[in-house]
């Protein structure tokens, strides 16, 4: 027997058992339990498989930096995947799953192992491009990935998003953290004091201690009381995940309800303690190979026994109190220390010192270890290669780092971060120290706690570039020694690259304890310093997020909520059918979309466009932030007119076009496409506050508060005139605007077009839209009008050719590829985006431009690609709108294709799914060209 339960330790509630099964068979643990510790307390050795080999993994931490005992969790018919069984509490009932296998024991896909020299770094690269990687994808997809996703969970979105401000941030519960909080409470100071555990206490949870005298859990205690009482919080079971700029820091708290937590602090003290490196010999990844730091953990805290005969290699003084702790609980264990000089042997433990581990023995799990020649009989081996800070949050924030060779660590540069590093996570090794250094960093006036105990020395453990045999850099990625070496020989020598070359340090404990020996291994291989060779980029998360906790409630209407039409009842009572368009609930169709096309063009169609942009931009500075913000300018406009235009984004590409009415010398409203309306307003609101006097001119979005209906078509003059509008509106000509009274209500009629035929909008009060409406309606009714939806209205603008953004342009169109190149050579002013319009890139003469597509038969399909009729096939554009225009009695499309301005008359190819057919290149406007319908 391996794993055992000790009958007295642990802080565990024997009397509630709690039943669960891990991969269909049934085990037993207590309430108080993770995952982890009631499995190994079961005996079990292989919690799951690694990723590209599939071999055994056994459990290694005790928190997130554990990278091997990932599982899929069923409970209460909610499905979780990937979670981190060290980080889990066990309850009753729960199903448990080994991720990337069927079953974690016997795992058919071991047998890549076998495969393992035909499979080294890189080998996706030099192997799965023979043949094309298309051929080879499906089948690696099929086995990518950990954890299964059900398709029919639907974990609750209920995470709640929480807001917090406090004077002090402290990032970690262990002996500097508690003494940082309690300096900063004494003060007065409000404090939030986050841990990952279950428990603040860090490492005395474990190892114990004295401070001022007493048990540290009356250290603890009065701590807490103090932070609690100064109006702070403590917020166990936290992962603080990630830094992002402005001083904001991100948090998940876990528990029956997660909560993700937005803190912004004066102050930041990282208080977030080390992690134990592995050590590296041959086969250091059989299950039985343990953190040290892992096991004395969960011996104390849960009575959860890693082994019975166990081998414990060091090369520091922390391990000396886990091999005597095993030896009181009842273990066989031998100390393997790699120094001469060491502390006196602990009792019932037999230390032997100059001796390292040379390789591990076993099949499925580990039977014996050698060392220094010898064979030594062992069902576990703990492992303690020295202790990497916690620096990430440090790094993500900015900060550098710096070697010290006496701490054998990369430490937190001073003055680089705005976080205050202290204890483990700066290097400082003992409770002592740690306390001292706590105290400092939370601002503490006069002397910090004290405690018993030395600075612990410790030797540095580094990989064997010589070593013989398999041995284990990443675990989970199954990244070796070998590997290593293969990516310094290939010349993939900065860490970066030997990151994504060979997947170090891209498993799920994102490299906790892979990162330092990869850094050093590479070091020697290539005769650099730790510092010469440098470190990877730390980026959020520190520790991987459910989605479920970033997205908290915001899923379904809450996640993207769908605007709806003020005059939907009415729309409803015409039998319209709605769907969703930009974000919006509109008509879909009344009757049929060809029929209403048709009868828009033949007498005239009435249209609900009140989800158009409406954004009041006011002032004596309007006209000059609409001339920044806008491709074509607006500040020649005379007050009654209306002019069309795009807005560009900073790389040049169109974000955005619409219809600008400028109704007095300081008053514009800007007519945003309905699904833009917001990402416009912040462009302009951006520009505002950064390059204009916001004083000057104001910004307003007043889209929900007026409707829109417009009217369209050869009899829309004659149609207003029978609503009794007044003759200022029906007076209008095209690209006029007027402000007016209709019955004494606030009308605002624009003669702008969507459909290429005379048309008018009409624009009132919210409140005021049934009356509208009704008139509309009875203007309709009596001469035979069409109410028309958005599925005949992008028939009516794709006849003329006018552009859906987002549709008939993608991510690199310009409005020169649109045809309108003519602002771009007279302006001299700067606008945004102008300059990303003269770059080699934008005046190339091949960039892909609108046109129009002539074809016989049916519409082609959207998304089909352009291909040339001989030579080597590939794309030259693809269709972007199509349809049938029942006014011409053809198929119309519109395309993007490589310089199509130049390929007028063309015949090229269309492939779609396997099919082909020929399209001539047009014009895009197959609709009155001349515009004669226009100016009606």
């Amino acid at each position: 027997m391996s794993g055992w339960r000790h009958p007295t330790l642990g802080q565990i509630d024997r009397g509630r058992p709690l039943r669960f099964t891990f991969d269909g068979e049934r085990h037993t643990g207590y309430a108080g339990d993770t995952l982890a510790s009631a499995l190994l307390a079961s005996g079990t050795r292989v919690f799951g498989r690694s990723f590209k080999y599939h071999r055994p993994r056994g459990l290694w931490g005790l928190g997130g930096e554990e990278p091997n005992a990932l599982f899929d969790v069923g409970h209460g018919g909610i499905s979780t995947p990937n979670c981190r069984a060290t980080l889990t509490p066990l309850r009753d009932g729960m199903d448990l799953r080994a991720v990337n296998t069927r079953k974690a024991e016997r795992d058919p896909l071991g047998l890549l192992d076998l495969a393992q020299r035909f499979l080294p770094a890189g080998f996706y690269y030099k192997t799965f491009m023979a043949g094309g990687w298309m051929r080879w994808e499906p089948m690696i997809r099929r086995m990518a990935g950990l954890g299964r996703l059900d398709p029919s969970n639907r974990p609750p979105g209920d995470t709640p998003q929480r807001n917090a401000r406090c004077d002090l941030l402290v990032i970690g519960a262990g002996p500097a953290g508690l003494a940082a909080a309690r300096a900063a409470a004494g003060q007065g100071a409000t404090v939030w004091l986050l841990d990952e555990a279950g428990a603040p206490g860090g490492t005395l949870r474990w190892r114990g201690g004295e401070i001022e005298g007493g048990p540290w859990q009356d250290f603890v205690a009065d701590t807490v009381q103090k932070v609690e009482a100064a109006g702070g919080r403590v917020l166990t079971d936290t992962t603080l995940w990630g830094a992002f700029d402005h001083g904001l820091f991100a948090a998940w708290q876990r528990g029956a309800r997660d909560s993700h937590w937005r803190i912004r602090a004066a102050k930041v003290v990282l208080a977030a303690g080390a992690i134990e490196r592995p050590l590296w010999f041959a086969n250091n990844d059989l299950p039985g190979v343990m953190s040290a730091e892992a096991a004395l953990h969960h011996l104390v805290l849960y009575g959860a026994v890693a082994g019975r005969r166990i081998v414990l290699a060091t090369g520091n003084d922390g391990s000396y109190p886990v091999a005597a702790a095993l030896a009181e609980a009842g273990c066989h264990v031998t100390l393997l220390d790699a120094r001469e000089d060491t502390p006196a042997a602990p009792e019932g433990v037999e230390v032997r010192r100059g001796v390292a581990i040379d390789a591990a023995r076993g099949t499925r799990s580990l039977g014996a270890v050698r060392a220094g020649g010898q064979h030594i009989d062992a069902d576990t081996a703990l492992v303690s290669g020295g202790y990497t800070p916690s620096v990430h949050l440090h790094c993500q924030t900015g900060g550098k780092l710096d070697w010290d060779a006496d701490r054998d660590a990369l430490i937190p540069r001073p003055g680089t971060s705005p976080l205050i590093p202290a204890g483990a996570a700066n290097g400082t090794f003992g409770l002592n120290a740690a306390l001292e250094e706590g105290h400092a960093a939370g601002g503490g006036m006069g002397s910090a706690p004290n405690a018993a105990g030395a600075t612990w020395a410790l030797a540095p453990m580094r990989p064997d570039p010589k070593g013989r045999g398999r041995v284990w850099i990443d675990p989970q990625n199954d990244v070796t020694l070998k590997d290593v070496k293969l990516a310094a020989q290939e010349g993939y020598r900065s860490v970066e690259h030997l990151k994504r070359y060979t997947t170090l340090g891209m498993a799920t404990d994102q490299g906790r304890s892979s990162n330092f020996p990869g850094l050093a291994a590479m070091a020697a291989l290539t005769g650099r310093t730790i510092p010469e060779t440098g470190t990877t980029t730390y980026r959020p998360p520190f520790t991987p997020v459910p989605l479920t906790a970033l997205g908290g409630m915001r899923r379904g209407a809450l996640f993207n909520p769908l605007k709806r039409l003020a005059l939907e009842p009415q729309h409803a009572a015409l039998d319209a059918t709605f769907g969703e368009y930009g974000g919006w609930r509109r008509p879909a169709k009344y009757s049929d979309t060809q029929a209403e096309a048709k009868g828009a063009r033949e007498t005239f169609g009435l249209y609900d466009a009140s989800p158009l942009g409406k954004i009041e931009v006011i002032g004596p500075g309007a006209a000059e932030l609409l001339d920044f913000c806008g491709y074509v300018a607006m500040s020649t406009l005379k007050p009654g007119r209306a002019r069309y235009g795009f807005m560009l984004g900073e790389n040049g590409v169109v974000a955005d076009d619409g219809v600008t009415l400028r109704l007095d010398d300081n008053r514009f409203i800007l007519s945003a496409s309905s699904s833009h309306v917001d990402h416009v307003r912040l462009i302009l609101e951006e520009a505002r506050q950064d390059r204009f006097d916001p004083s000057r001119v104001f910004v307003h979005d007043v889209t929900a508060q007026w409707v829109t209906l417009s009217v369209s078509g050869p009899q829309a003059r004659t149609t207003l005139e029978t609503a009794g509008m007044p003759d200022d509106v029906t007076a209008l000509r095209h690209m006029q605007v007027v402000e007016t009274r209709w019955t004494q209500i606030p009308l605002r009629a624009a003669r702008v077009s969507f459909t290429g035929d005379a048309c008018w909008e009409l624009s009132v009060p919210a409140r005021h839209a049934p009356g509208l409406m009704t008139v509309l309606e009875g203007a309709r009714e009596a001469l035979g009008g069409h109410w028309i939806g958005l599925e005949a209205l992008m028939i009516l603008r794709a006849e003329k050719g006018y552009i859906l953004i987002g549709k008939d342009t993608d991510g690199i169109t310009m409005p020169q590829d649109l045809g309108w190149g003519r602002p771009r050579e007279r302006r001299q002013d700067e606008y945004f985006g102008r300059r990303a319009l003269f770059t080699p890139e934008a005046m190339r003469k091949d960039r892909r431009q609108l046109v129009g597509l002539d074809c016989d038969g049916a519409p082609l399909p959207t998304g089909a690609h352009l291909v040339p009729l001989d030579g080597p096939a590939r794309s030259l554009g693809f269709v972007t709108s199509s349809c049938h225009s029942p006014t011409l009695n053809r198929s119309v499309a519109l395309a993007l294709v490589d310089a199509g301005l130049d390929r007028m008359g063309d015949t090229l190819g269309v492939f779609h799914l396997g099919q082909h057919r020929t399209a001539r290149i047009c014009a895009p406007c197959a609709f009155d060209p001349e515009g004669t319908r226009l100016a009606d």
